[in-house]
């Protein structure tokens, strides 16, 4: 079937070509609604579909997007980052080129030269977790990085404010009445960024609160259930007015390994020991017994924010720093108060 053309829409309009190109790039100004209407009946009917080429000779856009991830396309954390901006690329009449190189610097520096050559309007550098990355020497100016911030700057970029993120995971705990509170952190060679802007977090309320932090109290495991049920089982067994009666955990994993733990020393959470998550990863946070009070990870609002500044939608405050977006935190039912007892040898030794 031969593909319609744009005189195949006047003739059933009764209009000339260039009424009709007009209207088909919404410059009706000078146009009656009935003649704009009646043009774009008559496109539907004959089933015209602009040619998005020819469009883009003549507007120097082509109305794509490239976004470039290490892996984030085949990981289910980092999923509502794109979901974000696809969205905002959709309402705009964008199409996203989405290229998933695996952390590969030789498929990386290709993804970017063919994309530049199909002169996408933009380009979003998208990482799986928040890192300090090297940006790439081929990416061209603007370019928006997403979840990561570029070591030397010069390039706008979103990440978790996992510092502020800290700091209400604690500030819950405190508000519920316990001093007590470990930080069941990464243990790895080259821990993640959040890791340090975490702890930043947890100590500072400490500090508000006149506590002083117990080094015994923070903890390393690996980033997984079975990890954080051994960490925990560590904090469990130091002497009974030192163990903590309260866990701020790097992730929902380690949380839920937290909850292990406890429930086989016959410990209830909360009554027992009340645990604070992070991530708010599905399937685990919301299905835990009791559902886990965790601290959001804005994949979305990020996504989207990459999006709308890469469209030229939004304007970064400052170009030079990267926005920090709020991470929520999320009241569930792993929180309470303290033991009576925990309670007391506090507020005796303090």
């Amino acid at each position: 079937m031969a593909r319609a053309r744009i005189s195949d829409v006047a003739a059933a309009a009764g209009v000339s070509t260039a009424t009709v190109s007009l209207v088909l790039n919404d410059r009706t100004a000078r146009i009656t609604d009935a003649t704009r209407d009646r043009v774009r009946r008559a496109a539907e009917e004959v089933g015209y579909t602009p040619n998005s080429v020819a469009r883009g000779l003549r507007t120097q856009r082509s109305h794509t997007v490239g976004l470039i991830s290490d892996r984030i396309a085949t990981t289910p954390f980092a999923g509502r980052m794109l979901a974000g901006a696809q969205d905002v690329a959709r309402e705009h009449g964008i199409l996203v080129f989405l290229v998933d190189t695996d952390a590969d610097e030789t498929v990386e520096r290709e993804a970017i030269r063919a994309l530049a050559a199909q002169q996408v309007d933009a380009m979003i550098y998208a990482c799986m977790w928040h890192r300090v990355v090297d940006a790439p020497s081929s990416l061209p100016r603007g370019t928006v990085f997403l979840d990561c911030r570029p070591a030397d700057g010069g390039f706008p970029a979103v990440v978790p404010d996992d510092r502020a993120g800290g700091v209400a995971a604690v500030r819950a705990l405190v508000a519920a009445g316990h001093r007590r509170i470990a930080y069941v952190d990464v243990d790895e060679p080259h821990p993640p960024v959040a890791s340090d802007l975490r702890h930043e977090g947890y100590l500072q309320v400490l500090a508000e609160a006149g506590i002083d932090p117990d080094p015994a109290l923070h903890v390393r495991c690996d980033t997984s259930s079975a990890g954080g049920r051994e960490a925990t089982d560590r904090l469990l067994d130091l002497p009974e007015d030192h163990r903590p009666t309260a866990l701020f955990c790097f992730n929902d994993r380690i949380a839920a390994g937290a909850y292990v733990a406890a429930h086989r020393r016959g410990l209830a959470v909360p009554q027992d020991l009340s645990i604070v998550g992070y991530d708010d990863q599905q399937l685990v946070a919301a299905d835990l017994d009791p559902p886990l009070t965790t601290v959001a990870l804005p994949h979305y609002e990020m996504g989207r924010w990459a999006m709308e500044v890469a469209l030229g939608i939004r304007t970064p405050d400052d170009p030079d720093a990267p926005h920090l977006m709020p991470c929520p935190i999320v009241d569930r039912d792993s929180v309470g108060p303290p033991p009576a007892t925990a309670a007391s040898d506090s507020r005796r030794r303090t």
